[in-house]
């Protein structure tokens, strides 16, 4: 498996539509089913550094390219729309509280069409959230995504956050 992870990121990004290679945040730890043909995993794992990397700098363009048209969120939260339309107004509804808002693959693991993310949301609280006006607070909370990916896009997504940790920094909820 050594052997074979030089070679998947060797190989050229032709297919990079949003940014190259090298703007897409990178993986702390990876791990990739060397069971995988190499032109699946660098997709694979494009479309999944793409979306981190929206979430990372807010980049719409990032988001378009590494979704499926028909993108299902599978475990959507009460009031967000499926499909597209969900990250993408999540994503300026959190960006509106934490401008300054960054992602971190911590870590990422491909086998078959699935891909899992670990990452790790860190930024101020220097907007408003709900009402809470931010005191310049640091925000720091981990989420875990699991895609499902198709045709080099992820079709599916299940994920969860620590919601509980980030209200708290917030100040929004209590301790």
């Amino acid at each position: 498996m050594k052997r074979l992870l030089p070679l998947l990121f060797a190989l050229p990004l032709a297919a990079a539509q949003a940014a190259p290679d090298t703007q897409l945040v990178q993986p702390q730890l990876q791990f990739i089913d060397p069971s995988l043909p190499p032109a699946q995993a660098q997709a694979n794992v494009l479309a999944a550094r793409r979306y981190a990397s929206f979430w990372n700098n807010g980049d719409q363009t990032l988001a378009r390219a590494a979704l499926a048209p028909g993108f299902t969120d599978r475990t959507l939260p009460p009031g967000r729309a499926q499909g597209l339309p969900g990250p993408l107004a999540a994503s300026a509804f959190v960006r509106a509280a934490v401008p300054d808002m960054h992602a971190d693959i911590e870590q990422l693991i491909a086998s078959g069409d699935r891909v899992v993310l670990h990452l790790r949301l860190r930024g101020h609280f220097t907007g408003s959230f709900k009402g809470v006006q931010g005191k310049g607070q640091e925000i720091d909370f981990i989420a875990t995504d699991i895609y499902r990916i198709a045709d080099g896009r992820i079709a599916d997504n299940w994920h969860i956050e620590d919601n509980l940790a980030f209200l708290r920094q917030l100040g929004v909820i209590g301790e």
